[in-house]
């Protein structure tokens, strides 16, 4: 099954053998708002090929690196607000270089 985009989702049983868990615990990840994978028309819980990453990554804290939920939250939320300020600081750096070439181009039209 295939998004908009072309980008693949899967239904939870699919999710759940893939990551060989029970789509129990996909429910709990989502109560906890950990994952939260788009609905289609009928209420079913469809799942990116990102939000299945973002599962293998919640796997991996919990399972090799002992980290309970509630640090896997709280790590969650400082790698995507990481991911914002790393976009900000980027967009600021092409303000900064488009500002500098601007300048420069002015001080050349003035010599």
């Amino acid at each position: 099954m295939y998004c908009e985009e072309g980008e693949p989702i899967y239904v939870i049983s699919v999710v759940a053998r893939m990551l060989k868990t029970h789509p129990q615990t996909l429910r709990h990840y989502e109560r906890l708002g950990l994952i939260q994978p788009s609905r289609s028309l009928g209420r079913i819980r469809l799942y990116s090929a990102r939000d299945v990453a973002r599962l293998q990554l919640i796997q991996r804290l919990v399972s090799d690196l002992g980290v309970n939920l509630a640090g896997v939250e709280v790590i969650m939320h400082l790698t995507e607000r990481l991911t914002e300020l790393e976009r900000e600081v980027a967009e600021t750096r092409q303000r900064v270089h488009a500002e500098l070439e601007r300048v420069r181009r002015n001080r050349a039209d003035t010599d």
